[in-house]
């Protein structure tokens, strides 16, 4: 079974905001300006910034857990970016569960198989096993 968000825009103010907070200010990001005399053709989000937006798009997909006193995250395996999100592009993540561990009858590990698709773009932004320990 696949879980899928709604959709989240990604516009320029979202990127510059992240930007700030990063202190990450190259200007394929903020500089429309310069942007457009790249290959992109406008600025891009930060690949931080769309891997970021993964809790967003995890709380609005998965149901919420009966028992479930608090989740956190323990890492990520296999992440790759493999396309860019451009300004005001749209994405949305898609989750399937690929494992479950019990760690004891109060705590389970999981992994989830995940990924970023920008509308209208066939390459995902992101693909990525998120791994996460629950705690009941």
């Amino acid at each position: 079974k696949e879980w899928t968000s709604k959709w989240f825009q990604v516009d320029q103010e979202l990127i510059n905001s992240f930007a700030t907070l990063t202190y990450d200010s190259q200007f394929i990001h903020i500089n429309p300006n310069k942007a457009k005399d790249t290959d992109y053709g406008t600025t891009i989000a930060h690949g931080f910034l769309t891997m970021s937006l993964l809790s967003a798009m995890y709380y609005d997909a998965i149901p919420k857990t009966d028992g479930l006193k608090m989740g956190i995250n323990i890492g990520f395996d296999k992440l790759r970016f493999l396309a860019p999100v451009k300004s005001n592009d749209r994405i949305r993540g898609i989750f399937r569960l690929s494992n479950i561990t019990e760690k004891n009858p109060n705590i389970i590990k999981l992994s989830w198989s995940t990924k970023i698709e920008i509308e209208g773009n066939a390459k995902p932004a992101l693909l990525a096993t998120w791994i996460e320990r629950q705690y009941f």
